[in-house]
């Protein structure tokens, strides 16, 4: 179950981003992603939905979909307590959203809009990037102009980390 896949289309029509819709079987790991062959033009990335030790802040890491993110380092970076993989429960409070198809779209859904934004620095500023509209049965590829335009929309505290 997902929380607007046609409300982000809507959304990104209104901020005037284009974007190439992509359908396909549904996916719940970049791997598997890649597995599809499909012809997908741009940067894939992971999108892990992270908590701090007292769970009372939470965090949206994106980075390029090759690296492997190092939570101890990337804690001390940020200035927080240990960071872990929050449950399935927040990630459905806080973004509307299951294990599979963790997406920045799903910021849609952070109405009070405390989730921060963890933006990987290498991630490519000049091309296409991928994502999923809130369901692992689909992918989006826009601008990384445009994706950075919907994430100043949304609200939502961002930051480039070093991953």
């Amino acid at each position: 179950m997902n929380k607007g896949k046609e409300k982000i289309y809507n959304i990104l029509d209104q901020l005037n981003i284009k974007y190439i819709k992509h359908e396909h079987e549904a996916v719940y790991t970049i791997e598997e992603v890649n597995n599809l062959q499909l012809d997908i033009e741009g940067q894939h990335c992971k999108n892990l939905f992270l908590r701090n030790r007292k769970g009372n802040i939470h965090y949206l890491l994106i980075l390029c979909d090759e690296k492997m993110a190092d939570l101890k380092a990337l804690a001390k970076e940020i200035g927080s307590t240990p960071l872990s993989m929050a449950s399935e429960e927040r990630l459905y409070k806080h973004l509307g959203l299951t294990p599979g198809s963790v997406t920045p779209f799903g910021l849609i859904n952070n109405s009070d809009k405390k989730v921060k934004v963890l933006l990987d620095k290498d991630l490519k500023h000049d091309g296409k990037i991928n994502f999923h509209p809130n369901t692992n049965t689909a992918t989006l590829t826009i601008d990384y102009k445009d994706f950075y335009k919907f994430l100043q929309w949304s609200g939502n505290e961002i930051r480039e980390v070093s991953i």
